[in-house]
């Protein structure tokens, strides 16, 4: 489809995932979903975070796997589906999507974001990086507007922060939003 490497495939983590991890974004066990072939996983566990990449391509987990390997990185991979990610049996504190969520249709959508809400603690938090409605043209995958990020996220998270970013690619850089996102704790009800 390709003819080798995608072109979000850069070959190093994303600038934004650095920069959030230099502020202190990540903390706990962090779960990439959507990871490709680990640049951002193996990144992060540079910085002593217990990581696990999963992707449904099975190519991709081969390549983040051997990456790891031969980095000797502690991030762990696992091929599967993000929108079945109960199947890990874990819950983390953190989940990156970075390039994820704008490759689902609605229904897809609302079932990846219900599959977050199992596996993020209560009080934990969804960093994410997706198009932008502002990016011309219609090449890629679908365009994401902030109401649209505000709705999916509308029941059981908080949104903090959504503000304009850039999603890296081989073909340049790319209009994109950067949401914080926190899932609510459960009310205490008597």
């Amino acid at each position: 489809m390709y003819g080798g490497t995608p072109p979000w495939d850069i070959g190093r983590p994303q600038a934004a995932v650095v920069r959030l991890a230099e502020a202190g974004a990540f903390e706990g066990e962090v779960l990439d979903a959507g990871c490709g072939t680990g640049e951002n996983s193996i990144y992060l566990a540079t910085r002593g975070l217990t990581v696990l990449g999963v992707d449904g391509a099975p190519r991709a987990i081969e390549k983040a796997k051997a990456k790891a390997t031969l980095r000797r990185s502690k991030a762990a991979f696992v091929q599967g589906d993000a929108l079945n990610l109960t199947a890990l049996g874990r819950t983390f504190d953190r989940v990156l999507d970075c390039g994820l969520f704008h490759t689902f249709e609605d229904a897809g959508r609302a079932a990846y974001v219900r599959e977050l809400s199992r596996v993020l603690r209560p009080g934990g938090r969804l960093l994410l990086l997706c198009f932008s409605e502002h990016e011309p043209g219609d090449w890629g995958p679908r365009r994401v507007t902030q109401a649209e990020l505000r709705a999916a996220f509308g029941r059981g998270f908080r949104v903090d922060a959504i503000v304009a970013g850039v999603f890296e690619s081989r073909d340049g850089p790319v209009r994109a939003w950067q949401a914080t996102v926190t899932r609510a704790q459960p009310s205490s009800q008597p």
